[in-house]
C-alpha cells in the first residue's frame, strides 16, 4: 500500500467514530507498519491525531 493511499483510507475513516472506523484504521495502520516501518505509523497517528480520536497510541506494534 503506498503511503497516500493509506492517508485517503485513514482520512475517508477518520469521519466516524464507531469501532469498525477505528478497527479499519488500525488495519491501515498494520500493513503501513509492515511496509514501511513503525515510525511512519507513529507520524500518521500523530497526523490525524487518532490517539484522541480513536485510543491508538504512538510506539506499538498494531496487530489488526
Amino acid at each position: 500500500m503506498t503511503l497516500q493511499r493509506a492517508r485517503e483510507l485513514i482520512e475517508e475513516r477518520s469521519q466516524g467514530m464507531g469501532g469498525y472506523n477505528r478497527n479499519a484504521v488500525r488495519g491501515v495502520l498494520a500493513e503501513v507498519g509492515r511496509e514501511h516501518g513503525w515510525d511512519v505509523v507513529d507520524g500518521l497517528i500523530r497526523e490525524y491525531d487518532l490517539e484522541a480520536r480513536f485510543e491508538i497510541k504512538e510506539g506499538v506494534q498494531i496487530n489488526p
